[in-house]
C-alpha cells in the first residue's frame, strides 16, 4: 500500500562560513510563527535508486530507501511545480515496491533500478507553531554526507516544509528572515541533485528542443522539438494516470493526438513510412485510455441535463437507472487502461518514439527555414478543414450531416494543433488562428457529444420501457439534446467565419 503527500518546501544553504557558524536564526515572530519547539535529532540513512544512465534524476524524480526517523520506508518524489512535489511512500522492504515500480515504468522501461548514492544525514528538527499551537511548518537542519563509489561530499542545508493547509506565503517570510542571517535559497533542487553534482556524477539534461522559431531554424528542428515535447508529456502523464489524478487521462490522450496529427501534418518533413506505424500505435493507446474517460464525460452530460429539469418532469427511477447503466459500462474500463500502460505494446511504442527522435527520418523539405515554410503547412490543414465544414453545411440535417460534422471536428483538431505547433515560429497570426479554430472545434465537439448522448438516451429509454418504467424523461432529454444540436449547427457559420481573418494573416 502506498500513501501520497503533497510536499511544499524550500531548501536553504549558508552563503558564508561565518553565517554557518552563527547557525539558523530564531524564527519566532516571523509571519504567524509564535513559537519554535525542538523535536530532537534523527540519524537518517537513505540509499537513492536510479537507472545507470540516471533517467529519474534527469527528470527531477527521486526514489530512495530510507531508515531512521519517523518515516522510514521507500519514498518516491514526483515534481509538481518549483518547490512542490508529491511524495509517495511505501513500507520498508529489500526491493522496490511494485506500487512504486509501476509509477516509474514509462521512464525506466526494462532497465533495472540500482543503488546510486547513499546519503547519511544528522537531522535536527524543530516545529514552527502559531499562537494556538497549530503546526505551521517543520524546520530541519541537515548535516549531510554523500557517498557514491569512491567519492564523498559533505554540506549543511536547511529545509522548511509547510504543514498541511499552511499558507505558502510563510515560506517567503522565512526566506526574508534567512537572507538577513546569511542563508540563501539552495541552487540544487534536491539533496540527490547536489550529491550527484558534488561527487562528479551530475545528471544528464534530458534531450529537448532548442527553441523553435528563430529565423534560422529549419522545419526539421522545429518539428522534432515539438515531437519531443509531446513525447515527454506522454511519459510524464503515465504516473498521473495510474494515480487517477484529475485530467491526466485527457492530457495523455491529447499528447497522443498531437503526435499523430504532427506525423500527418509534417509528412513531407518526416518519412511517413516510418511514422505511420507509430501513429497507429498511438491511435491504439488513445482508444484504450478513452473508454473510461468518454463514459465519464457522457455521464456528466446526462446528469447535467437531468439536473436542469423540474422535479415534476423526472418520472420513475431515472437516477437509479442511470447509475446502473453507468456502472455496467464502466466495469473494468479503468482496469483496461492500466493494463494497456503495463503492456509490452505500450513499452514498444515509447521505445519507437525514442528511436524516431534519436535518429529522425528527415526528408529533403526538413532543411527549409521554419519561418518561411510553416505558413503553407498550417494553411494546408486549414484548407482541409474548410472543405469538411463547407461539405457538412451543404448537407440536409440528419445522420449524414452529423457524421460529416464529426469528421469536420477531427479536421479542426488537426488544424488547431498545426497552428499551435507553429506559434514559436510564426507568432501572433498562428496563435490567433489556433484560438479561432479551437472555438470551431469546441462547438463541433459539443455537437458530437450531443449525438453520442442521444444514442445513449435512446438506449436508456428502451431499457426503462422494457423494465416497465416510464420512458418519458429519457425522451424529454433526447428532445433537448436534439434542439441543442440544431442550435449548434445554426451557430457554426458565424463561428467558422471568425477564422478567415487570422488564416489570411498566416498566409501573409
Amino acid at each position: 500500500m502506498a500513501d501520497t503527500k503533497r510536499e511544499i518546501e524550500r531548501k536553504f544553504e549558508f552563503s558564508t562560513t561565518k553565517a554557518g557558524r552563527r547557525g539558523v536564526p530564531d524564527l519566532t515572530g516571523t509571519a504567524a510563527i509564535a513559537a519554535v519547539t525542538d523535536q530532537g535529532t534523527a540519524e537518517l540513512d537513505a540509499v537513492y535508486y536510479d537507472t545507470p544512465d540516471q533517467r529519474l534524476a534527469a527528470d527531477g524524480l527521486t526514489l530512495r530507501r530510507r531508515t531512521g526517523g519517523k518515516d522510514a520506508g521507500w519514498h518516491l518524489k514526483l515534481p509538481v511545480a518549483p518547490g512542490v512535489r508529491d511524495e509517495i511512500t511505501a513500507p520498508l522492504g529489500d526491493t522496490v515496491p511494485d506500487a512504486l515500480t509501476a509509477l516509474l515504468r514509462s521512464r525506466v522501461r526494462d532497465t533495472p533500478l540500482e543503488p546510486q548514492v547513499r546519503l547519511l544525514s544528522s537531522r535536527k528538527v524543530s516545529h514552527l507553531l502559531d499562537a494556538d499551537g497549530t503546526l505551521l511548518a517543520e524546520l530541519a537542519t541537515d548535516a549531510v554526507r554523500a557517498e557514491r563509489a569512491d567519492a564523498t561530499a559533505a554540506w549543511t542545508e536547511v529545509e522548511v516544509e509547510l504543514a498541511d493547509g499552511a499558507d505558502p506565503a510563510l515560506l517567503d517570510a522565512v526566506e526574508k528572515t534567512f537572507r538577513k542571517a546569511g542563508l540563501r535559497v539552495s541552487d540544487a533542487p534536491s539533496k540527490l541533485a547536489r550529491a550527484l553534482t558534488e561527487t562528479g556524477a551530475e545528471p544528464p539534461a534530458r534531450t529537448a528542443g532548442t527553441g523553435p522559431g528563430r529565423a534560422g531554424d529549419t522545419v526539421g528542428a522545429h518539428v522534432l522539438a515539438y515531437l519531443r515535447e509531446q513525447r515527454d508529456t506522454l511519459i510524464a502523464q503515465d504516473p498521473a494516470v495510474r494515480r487517477g489524478l484529475p485530467d491526466s487521462v485527457h492530457q495523455m490522450r491529447v499528447a497522443t493526438r498531437r503526435l499523430r496529427s504532427a506525423f500527418k501534418t509534417y509528412r513531407r518533413v518526416l518519412d511517413p513510412a516510418e511514422t505511420a506505424p507509430i501513429g497507429e500505435e498511438l491511435r491504439w493507446l488513445a482508444a484504450e485510455l478513452g473508454v473510461d474517460r468518454d463514459q465519464e464525460v457522457l455521464l456528466e452530460r446526462i446528469q447535467t441535463r437531468l439536473d436542469e429539469l423540474p422535479r415534476t418532469l423526472v418520472l420513475g427511477p431515472v437516477r437509479g437507472r442511470l447509475k446502473i447503466w453507468n456502472v455496467a459500462r464502466r466495469t473494468g474500463s479503468r482496469r483496461g487502461a492500466l493494463a494497456a500502460l503495463d503492456s509490452r505494446r505500450h513499452l514498444a511504442l515509447l521505445g519507437a518514439l525514442d528511436a524516431l527522435l534519436a535518429d529522425p527520418p528527415l526528408l529533403k523539405a526538413a532543411a527549409r527555414p521554419a519561418a518561411s515554410a510553416l505558413p503553407a503547412t498550417v494553411l494546408a490543414d486549414y484548407e482541409r478543414l474548410t472543405g469538411r465544414i463547407e461539405g457538412a453545411l451543404s448537407m440536409d440535417p440528419g445522420e449524414g450531416r452529423d457524421v460529416a460534422l464529426h469528421e469536420a471536428r477531427k479536421a479542426a483538431k488537426r488544424a488547431r494543433y498545426a497552428a499551435e505547433a507553429a506559434v514559436p515560429a510564426l507568432g501572433k497570426p498562428a496563435r490567433r488562428l489556433a484560438k479561432e479554430v479551437k472555438a470551431v472545434q469546441t462547438l463541433l465537439g459539443d455537437h458530437q457529444d450531443g449525438f453520442v448522448a442521444r444514442e445513449a438516451l435512446r438506449g436508456l429509454a428502451v431499457q426503462a420501457a422494457g423494465a416497465g418504467e416510464s420512458a418519458f424523461t429519457w425522451g424529454l432529454l433526447y428532445g433537448r439534446e436534439e434542439a441543442l444540436a440544431e442550435r449548434r449547427e445554426r451557430e457554426l457559420p458565424q463561428v467558422w467565419a471568425a477564422t478567415a481573418r487570422p488564416a489570411a494573416a498566416v498566409r501573409g
